[in-house]
C-alpha cells in the first residue's frame, strides 16, 4: 500500500471517528445545538494531537492527550477530553458574530470557537507559556485558522491588554478563584466558563454577568491541569508515615487543620469503620457527595496513597478523607446489605479516628437527606459587589478576590 493510499485511509478513518463522536457527544447531551455539533464535525480533531495519537485516542468520548509535562512528570499543559471541550461550548452560550476569549491555549478549542463565531467574530486565546502558544499558533496556522484567532503570551491574571470586552470567556485550566482582570473585560451579560476549584473539588460552571456579580447557568463534574501563573494556588501537603516509611499524602486546597502534628503514627494505630446507612446504586454517580464534603464537611482534604501502603492496596477511588484532631477518617464504601449497589462509610485511624469517621458519616447523612439529586446554584460576589444580596439560605467560602455562594435547593 503506498504513503498516499495510507494517509487517505487514516483521513477516511478519521471522518467516520468524528462522525461517532458527534452522535455520542448528541446522545449525551453533551452537545445540544446546532453551531456546536457543526463546529466539533467540521474540526479534524486528530490534527491538533500530539504526533502520534492513535486516532481512536483523538476520538475517544473521554479521552484527555498530555501535550506537555514538567520536569517531574507532572501534566502542566493537555487537550481536553471532546465530551468536556463540547459541553463548555455549550455552557458559553455562544452565537456568530460574538468576541470570545479562551484562557489556556492548545489550538483544538480555539478552532472550534472560530467556527462557531464565524467571520464577523472574533477569537483571543492566551495562555502563560510561550511554547505552548508557539504550538498553538502553528497549529492554527497549518489547519487554515491561523488568521481568524490571535493567539498570545500572557498571564490571564492580569487580563488582556487591548482587548476585550469580551462576550464569553472560556477558562480550560483549573481556576482557585475569578481574576477581577478577567471580569472587568466581560460585557454585561456576558458569560464566564471555568472549572472553578472549590477546596480541591473542581466544578466547570457557566456564570453569566448579573450587574455586579456572577449567577450560575450550568454545572458539568471535569478535572483539568491547574492555572499557572499569579493565579496559582497550590495544595497544602501533609504527609502521614505509614509503618514502613511509605507516605499517605493528605492535599488540603485553603483552611489546614491546627496542629496536624498530633497526627504522626496514626496510620500505624488499628484502624476503624463506621458505617451510615446511606447507599448509593450500581453505576449511580455520586459525584456532589464530594462537592457537598468540599462544603460542610470541616478538616476536609484530598487523599493520595503511595504504592505498597495499605490505602494503596483498596484502591482508592474516591480519595476523599478529614481529619479531626488526633484522628484521620477516608471515604469508604462496602456491598449494600441487601446485595444491590453500596453503602457508603468511613474508616479511621489515630485516638480521634472514631469522632473523624463520625464528622464524615454526620455529612453523608446530610447528603442524603438535604443535598441528594439536587443540583447546586452558584454565585461569585467579588470583594467590592454588594453581599447583602447573597441569598439568606446560601454558604459561602472566602476566596482571594470576593466568595462564592452556593445554594443547594
Amino acid at each position: 500500500m503506498s504513503q498516499t493510499t495510507d494517509i487517505e485511509s487514516a483521513s477516511d478513518r478519521a471522518v467516520e471517528l468524528r462522525a461517532a463522536l458527534v452522535s455520542d457527544l448528541r446522545a449525551q447531551q453533551k452537545i445540544t445545538s446546532e453551531v456546536v455539533e457543526a463546529a466539533v464535525r467540521r474540526v479534524p480533531r486528530e490534527r491538533f494531537m500530539p504526533a502520534g495519537t492513535d486516532l481512536d485516542v483523538a476520538y475517544g468520548f473521554d479521552n484527555s492527550v498530555v501535550t506537555k509535562q514538567d520536569e517531574h512528570g507532572v501534566p502542566i499543559s493537555s487537550v481536553s477530553a471532546a465530551y468536556i471541550q463540547a459541553r463548555m461550548l455549550e455552557q458559553a452560550e455562544l452565537a456568530p458574530g460574538m468576541t470570545v476569549l479562551e484562557v489556556g491555549s492548545g489550538g483544538l478549542n480555539a478552532a472550534y470557537l472560530a467556527e462557531i463565531v464565524g467571520p464577523e467574530g472574533r477569537v483571543v486565546s492566551v495562555d502563560i507559556d510561550p511554547e505552548v502558544v508557539d504550538r498553538a499558533a502553528t497549529l492554527l496556522e497549518e489547519n487554515g485558522y491561523g488568521s481568524r484567532v490571535r493567539v498570545l503570551v500572557a498571564d490571564a491574571e492580569h487580563g488582556v491588554p487591548d482587548e476585550g470586552p469580551f462576550d464569553a470567556i472560556i477558562v480550560t485550566v483549573g481556576a482557585w478563584d475569578i481574576a477581577p482582570a478577567l471580569l472587568d473585560q466581560l460585557r454585561e451579560g456576558g458569560v464566564i466558563v471555568l472549572p472553578l476549584i472549590m477546596n480541591a473539588v473542581t466544578r466547570t460552571i457557566g456564570f453569566r454577568r448579573d450587574g455586579d456579580h456572577l449567577v450560575s447557568r450550568s454545572v458539568e463534574v471535569a478535572g483539568f491541569v491547574p492555572m499557572q501563573g499569579d493565579g496559582a494556588h497550590p495544595d497544602r501537603v501533609f504527609l502521614l508515615p505509614d509503618a514502613n516509611g511509605r507516605h499517605v499524602r493528605l492535599l488540603f486546597d485553603s483552611s489546614v487543620p491546627d496542629h496536624l502534628g498530633r497526627l504522626d503514627g496514626v496510620l500505624t494505630t488499628r484502624r476503624t469503620e463506621l458505617w451510615s446507612g446511606v447507599t448509593i446504586g450500581n453505576g449511580v454517580s455520586f459525584a456532589d457527595l464530594h462537592l457537598w464534603f468540599a462544603w460542610f464537611l470541616p478538616g476536609f482534604c484530598r487523599v493520595a496513597a503511595d504504592e505498597g501502603t495499605d490505602l494503596a492496596a483498596e484502591r482508592l477511588w474516591f480519595p476523599f478523607g478529614v481529619v479531626h484532631g488526633a484522628g484521620f477518617a477516608y471515604l469508604a464504601l462496602r456491598t449494600a446489605a441487601q446485595g444491590e449497589g453500596f453503602e457508603f462509610g468511613a474508616r479511621a485511624f489515630g485516638p480521634d479516628g472514631q469522632r473523624a469517621a463520625a464528622a464524615m458519616v454526620e455529612q453523608l447523612r446530610a447528603w442524603d437527606r438535604d443535598g441528594r439529586d439536587v443540583e447546586p446554584c452558584f454565585g461569585y460576589w467579588p470583594t467590592d459587589s454588594d453581599h447583602t444580596h447573597i441569598p439568606a439560605a446560601a454558604a459561602v467560602m472566602d476566596k482571594t478576590h470576593g466568595v462564592i455562594s452556593i445554594s443547594w435547593s
